[in-house]
């Protein structure tokens, strides 16, 4: 097929190389001439494993181009994909300027009949107001379909070639068929629905996600205040099979470019037909709390933290990506430094990132992981790197100017911190000091 993809971003970068990974010809567009370049040149202006290998594959092959021309792209095209972004608005609406802008572009790009889908996370009725504006501009034959993405930051790639399902609303037959054979290879779980199902399946996903997220949150600070292990608990809540194990893992919280946005817009989208999404409201509120368990275990273990040297490790939201929008990391670090003290970090892929969002000269930058330990009288793990958690954590301690260690993922094994002098903090389980108060437990 020709395929040309509106926006560059995680969504349309990802699903363009791929789409020409299966054979499609593929054009993707953006505004950005410095990021087209480098994409013309084989970078990658984001971190995600795997990408840029067969984004160079498939531009030597011919199959994938990259162009700031809107009408050249839309011209060749067959089926056009707006994949351009939907920050939040103030209220937490999505905002919508760059779909309409999409759409206007493309309808006057329009040479004949195209299927025009959107890929991009819309509130419903979105594809209809496409519709609308294409139709203000172009009187020819069209078709407007609803595509949402199902990728997560740092498997994108894979989640992009290994769907677990494909969503499309569509209410042409031709647009329906159009992309059942675009994405056939990819999987047999194909569903066809109307448009705003369509469009609202997105939001119930992430929306559902975010709530599992929250409430094994909560579930964890029940655990420390009781004495039982979250670890346990979601063990044997996630062998039902009407629950599953995946989203039981508790921590400090979700962050990214999705969960938060799509959460808030979705009780806006509430909001608007008068309703009180009252659960969805707790889960945003648990999950802003949450990441402020980490500086209870630090009042915990130091008594106060002006004045002391705090180490962190991690940034981004996420391991395998550099992405640090709603990073947990950037409100504990600013409210670290409004309580005095002085913060060390590391993360292997989003120092830069990071800076870029949170420049404070607060801040020391490290180098490595054992940089930031050295002389720290706590370290707080906030991203679950490979780097820490296969860290030795005998020379750690050793580094540490105090043997305290907060655990926001619970990357770390019983068996692992008894074998060391750590004053171990984890999520959802025993505070431990030293092995004598733990060997009964499992590890």
């Amino acid at each position: 097929m020709k395929i040309a993809i509106i926006g560059t971003g995680y969504v349309g970068l990802v699903s363009g190389v791929c789409y020409s990974e299966l054979g499609n010809n593929v054009y993707c567009v953006d505004k950005d001439l410095n990021k087209i370049e480098m994409l013309r040149n084989g970078g990658v202006p984001i971190y995600e494993p795997g990408l840029q290998p067969l984004l160079i594959h498939n531009a030597d092959q011919g199959r994938l181009k990259f162009t700031t021309d809107t009408v050249e792209a839309v011209a060749e095209a067959d089926l056009i994909i707006i994949a351009v972004g939907t920050p939040p608005l103030p209220n937490g609406e999505a905002n919508m300027q760059y779909i309409e802008a999409a759409a206007k572009e493309i309808a006057q790009a329009m040479n004949g009949y195209k299927v025009i889908c959107v890929k991009s996370t819309v509130p419903v009725g979105t594809n209809e107001r496409v519709r609308t504006i294409i139709a203000t501009h172009y009187k020819g034959q069209f078709d407007v379909a609803s595509l949402p993405e199902f990728l997560r930051e740092g498997t994108a790639v894979k989640d992009t070639l290994h769907p677990d399902r494909i969503i499309i609303g569509a209410e042409s037959e031709h647009a329906a068929k159009l992309l059942k054979e675009l994405h056939s290879p990819l999987t047999d779980e194909i569903v066809v629905t109307d448009i705003r199902s369509a469009e609202m399946i997105k939001y119930a996903s992430n929306a559902f996600l975010a709530t599992k997220i929250s409430f094994i949150n909560e579930i964890a600070n029940i655990c420390e205040k009781v004495g039982a292990d979250v670890i346990e608990v979601a063990k044997g809540m996630g062998l039902d099979r009407r629950i599953g194990a995946s989203f039981l893992r508790a921590g400090i919280g979700y962050g990214g470019s999705c969960f938060p946005k799509d959460t808030k817009a979705l009780i806006q989208i509430a909001g608007n037909v008068e309703y009180d999404f009252k659960l969805l409201k707790a889960v945003v509120e648990v999950n802003r709390h949450q990441r402020y368990g980490v500086l209870d275990k630090l009042f915990q273990a130091l008594d106060n933290v002006y004045g002391k040297t705090i180490g962190i490790w991690g940034l981004a939201f996420k391991p395998e990506t550099d992405d640090v929008r709603e990073a947990p990391a950037l409100e504990i670090i600013d409210r670290l430094i409004e309580l005095g003290a002085k913060v060390k970090v590391y993360d292997p892929i989003a120092m830069e990132s990071f800076r870029r969002m949170y420049d404070n000269p607060a801040i020391t930058w490290c180098e490595t992981a054992m940089d930031v330990a050295q002389g720290s009288e706590a370290l707080c793990l906030l991203t679950e790197w490979s780097e820490f958690v296969t860290a030795d954590l005998a020379q750690v301690e050793a580094a540490l100017a105090r043997p305290v260690l907060i655990d926001g993922r619970n990357v770390f094994s019983l068996d692992q911190i008894g074998n060391t002098g750590l004053s171990y903090y984890p999520v959802g389980r025993p505070v431990f000091h030293n092995k004598s108060q733990y060997s009964h437990l499992p590890v």
